[in-house]
């Protein structure tokens, strides 16, 4: 859609798709979000039942798996819209004279991606986390993503919005890096066409002219064969195969080859 004549997509186009890539997968990831992260915690809780995802799952409803949508959507689409983006222009950087990247520059390109990505979004993956884990006696609770934000400034200062940032990085840099590598050579190995650019690779290098063997301008397209197969019986059911000529040589040639 965004792809231009030449082939190039523009830089915004490449941020605007990243950013709705990242924005469908909260449809989907955020219910396994929120049980995974009640589940992590629920270590720290030494009282009252055992927590397990049938138990989160009864407790919080279908709703409730959604609990902190708002603030996975501001954290993954800007993620998702600096990752893809920063990904593609450092894989075009790794390429070599015939657009081929190797396997170990597709993994380097993904995680140096990862780590502007990761940092930048940590604000959100604070916000996020907050909303999701269930607030025990004593903690405070938060209403939305403007509440929690406001009462983390209020009570904990800028910097608890930063939390884990370097951790985030070094989990988010060679995890997108390994996605993305095994992406890329499964596209390559078992290509399918999604409309885009075929990635180089995914098919043999085609042989030069020079190791290819000559044409044979008696065949076309096996008509040797029907001639043997067919003759004698040609006029007998109306069958008649046309009969190819030597084309006489154009004046040019003519002329190169000429005294």
């Amino acid at each position: 859609k965004f792809m231009t004549k030449d082939g190039s997509v523009p830089l915004a186009a490449e941020i605007l798709a990243g950013g709705c890539a990242g924005g469908s997968q909260v449809i989907f990831t955020n219910p396994l979000e929120i049980v995974k992260i009640r589940l992590q915690v629920a270590g720290e809780i030494t009282t009252g039942p055992r927590v397990s995802a049938l138990t989160v799952l009864r407790d919080l409803g279908f709703f409730g798996l959604y609990k902190g949508a708002k603030a996975c959507f501001l954290r993954d689409i800007p993620f998702s819209a600096i990752y893809f983006p920063c990904y593609a222009h450092l894989k075009a950087s790794f390429a070599n004279e015939d657009g081929r990247v190797s396997p170990g520059n597709l993994l380097l390109a993904g995680s140096i991606a990862g780590m502007p990505a990761a940092s930048l979004v940590t604000p959100a993956d604070v916000i996020k986390t907050r909303l999701q884990v269930a607030a025990r006696a004593g903690q405070t609770t938060y209403s939305g993503v403007v509440d929690c934000f406001a009462k983390i400034l209020r009570e904990e200062g800028p910097k608890a919005l930063w939390k884990g940032a370097g951790a985030r990085v070094f989990r988010s840099s060679p995890q997108f890096g390994v996605t993305l590598v095994t992406y890329e050579l499964l596209q390559r190995w078992f290509y399918v066409d999604f409309g885009g650019v075929k990635p180089a690779g995914s098919e043999p290098v085609p042989k030069s002219r020079i190791t290819l063997p000559a044409p044979n301008p008696d065949h076309v397209g096996g008509y040797k064969l029907a001639v043997a197969t067919f003759a004698g019986i040609e006029n007998k059911f109306g069958l008649y195969l046309p009969r190819f000529k030597p084309s006489p040589p154009t004046s040019k040639a003519a002329a190169a080859v000429g005294p």
